[in-house]
């Protein structure tokens, strides 16, 4: 017990040591900062004066910047500014457009001395963003809290940050909704892209087709006072929401209540593995259905931008349908893909009629569609470049997939203008208008979706937001540590959700040798656990095993790791990284025998046994090599024959998990082979 109660000790101080005193911790990076000397202190005393132009909406985003600004410090501040002294002047020349537009001035400037602070933008978008990057710079001081002295130039690279949540698979309650709302605003995203129907689900309340939501939801969807006061919540942080109804493709939550816009007769319902189809492009009734429905939805939702899915669609359905194919010959189509263009070119006149313009996937893109759609590009830079060079505009998705579990430096590498973006020409460049990043719902619940957004979400949004050339990864690791800290002191729960699902799957409060196992495994990538899934999955099924539970990367592993580098390009002369190393290791030779009675206990917890007994096992081997080192002898070729046998093994998923630290521990193995001489 005693080497566990040293485990988070040493891992604090890793966290530490990691942080460059002076780095300051904003994410995403300014475009410029300028540091001084002192700081400005917060107290009782600090209080907002506002002058030029501001509203309603101001006024309530300050109310919560002062909210937030007393639960970060624990400072009850007076309820009534003083606007004779202040210490923040925030300052907006002009007020904002009711309705949030892409491309409206998002640029600030905030000045801190040790006397005061100000804050001046163009409009109350920049004053928005101002606001979250004061919120980032408060640290504890001697005398309490403060901010230190600095003069930051801010405004985005691109105007288009988003990011996509799906709710159709598992529905996300909206309170959880608005908390995610509320770290998009802490890293100055400006998109919420609601995927809001798919084969799964139908989630919003449609008053002129009741049977969407009343037979394709379950009984679990948004009704339409709920969005409104979600759109008015976003409008605050300077976000804006656009709908996604997927169409052709993914709509068998349509076909609950109205089956005949399928493809093909059948009765839909959401059983796993139950008929599918996509929507019957040749009646006319189909398009007079989605005119009142998206007459409907243009009302409720305000922003000029709409998204129609359009990606994957089976063209099974319509090769079966003999209707289907007579139209196709009829009207002179050569394949599916010229019927799916023909469907989007009936659309696209519906969304003009209702002042909005069509964004759809990457299989959208046909030159029968007006130059302003945007492209959505799941597939890559080169499919974002092709758009651009046909007059396009584009997003890119494609390297932000987040329910993929990558870590948060593979998504920092991915940039809209580099691969193919980056030989366009400027104008072609312009048409790139930014990205998002997705979450979709496969694996996720309302207790463990924040935990797969943040912190990752927040590398996505520097990439989005600062210069290009802001790429440092052991800075934007250190920067997203407290970045981190910051987003669940504003209400996200992306660190505190998963004790709370280890105390539930071990059923006790003493957790702490599950949590050294947990720590250090990543749940399996990309699609796998889609793909070996046994049939189809069941979306009515709990996701109440250790893979919903962990993180999507274990930070543990990735400084293990980093510790392993620096003993190793020492020369194994860097004593504290040993002890360091060796200290770990020990914790978790000894974890799988304090573990193994809370394993056996637990339904849920059996089939972490071996993920368990190859930690201790791994762990051996890494305290053996260092005893090699030590002594700068050789290790036997049959023992790290044998243990690289092990470390094999120990590589392969157990449990759909990934034990992280297995590949540093064979760095140790390896070099005591030819260990360097003291």
């Amino acid at each position: 017990m005693r080497n566990l109660l040293l485990v988070p000790a040493l891992l604090l101080g890793l966290l530490a040591t990691a942080q460059p005193q002076s780095q300051l911790n904003l994410m995403p990076t300014p475009s410029s900062v300028q540091t001084g000397t002192g700081q400005l202190l917060i107290d009782r005393s600090f209080s907002v004066a506002v002058t030029g132009s501001h509203d309603a909406s101001l006024d309530r985003g300050i109310q919560s910047f002062m909210a937030q600004l007393s639960a970060e410090t624990g400072i009850l501040f007076r309820s009534k500014p003083d606007a004779a002294k202040p210490a923040l002047t925030i300052h907006a020349d002009h007020g904002r457009q009711q309705i949030q537009k892409l491309g409206e001035d998002e640029s600030y400037e905030l000045t801190i001395t040790a006397s005061g602070a100000a804050l001046t933008a163009p409009t109350p978008l920049g004053v928005v963003h101002g606001l979250q990057t004061f919120l980032q710079l408060v640290q504890a001081s001697t005398n309490g809290f403060a901010v230190p002295v600095v003069t930051i130039k801010d405004q985005p690279r691109f105007p288009w940050r988003g990011l996509l949540i799906d709710v159709s698979r598992h529905f996300i309650p909206i309170d959880v909704m608005k908390r995610n709302l509320d770290g998009m605003a802490a890293v100055k995203m400006n998109v919420l892209h609601w995927h809001l129907s798919d084969d799964q689900g139908f989630r919003v309340e449609s008053r002129q087709f009741p049977k969407l939501h009343g037979m394709g939801s379950e009984g679990l969807y948004y009704t339409q006072d709920q969005i409104r006061d979600f759109i008015s919540y976003a409008h605050d942080r300077g976000i804006r929401v656009i709908p996604e109804f997927d169409m052709p493709g993914h709509s068998g939550s349509w076909f609950a209540g109205y089956p005949e816009l399928a493809s093909n007769p059948g009765t839909y319902n959401f059983e796993p593995g139950g008929p599918d189809s996509v929507t019957d492009p040749t009646q006319e009734a189909t398009y007079k259905f989605l005119d009142k429905f998206i007459g409907e939805m243009a009302k409720l939702f305000p922003d000029a931008y709409f998204h129609i899915g359009g990606d994957e669609v089976n063209g099974k359905h319509w090769d079966a349908n003999p209707k289907i194919q007579a139209f196709i010959h009829a009207h002179g189509m050569k394949n599916n893909q010229d019927l799916q263009a023909y469907f989007n070119q009936r659309l696209q006149k519906i969304l003009t009629k209702y002042h909005k313009t069509m964004v759809g996937w990457d299989e959208i893109l046909h030159p029968d569609l007006p130059k302003t759609i945007v492209v959505q590009s799941w597939r890559g830079q080169e499919s974002l470049a092709a758009a651009a060079r046909q007059g396009y505009s584009g997003l890119l998705s494609f390297g932000y997939y987040l329910d993929l579990m990558w870590p948060a430096a593979r998504h920092y590498a991915v940039d809209p203008m580099s691969g193919a973006a980056s030989s366009l020409g400027p104008e072609e460049k312009s048409r790139i208008l930014g990205g998002e990043a997705c979450m979709w719902a496969e694996w996720i619940t309302p207790e463990n979706i924040d935990s797969h957004i943040w912190p990752r979400n927040a590398v996505v949004a520097e990439r989005l937001w600062s210069p290009q050339e802001t790429k440092d990864v052991d800075s934007m690791y250190a920067r997203l540590d407290a970045v981190s800290l910051h987003l669940e002191r504003l209400g996200l729960t992306h660190r505190s959700a998963k004790l709370h699902m280890l105390h539930r799957m071990a059923g006790t409060a003493e957790i702490t040798a599950l949590r050294l196992l947990a720590d250090v495994v990543e749940p399996i990538k990309d699609y796998t656990r889609w793909d070996d899934s046994k049939g189809p999955i069941d979306f009515h099924a709990p996701l109440n095993r250790l893979i919903d539970a962990v993180y999507p990367e274990s930070d543990v592993a990735r400084r293990f790791r980093d510790l392993v580098q620096k003993y190793v390009q020492s020369g194994f002369k860097d004593q504290a990284a040993e002890t360091q190393i060796k200290t770990l290791l020990v914790a978790w030779r000894d974890n799988d025998a304090k573990l193994k009675p809370l394993l056996g206990q637990s339904f849920l917890l059996q089939e972490a046994v071996p993920l368990s007994e190859n930690l201790a096992a791994v762990a051996g081997a890494g305290l053996q090599s260092l005893d090699y080192l030590d002594i700068s002898q050789p290790s036997p070729d049959s023992w790290r024959t044998q243990q690289l046998t092990l470390l094999d093994q120990a590589k392969t998923r157990k449990a759909d998990l990934l034990l992280m630290v297995v590949a540093p521990i064979q760095q140790l193995v390896e070099a005591s082979g030819n260990p360097k001489k003291r």
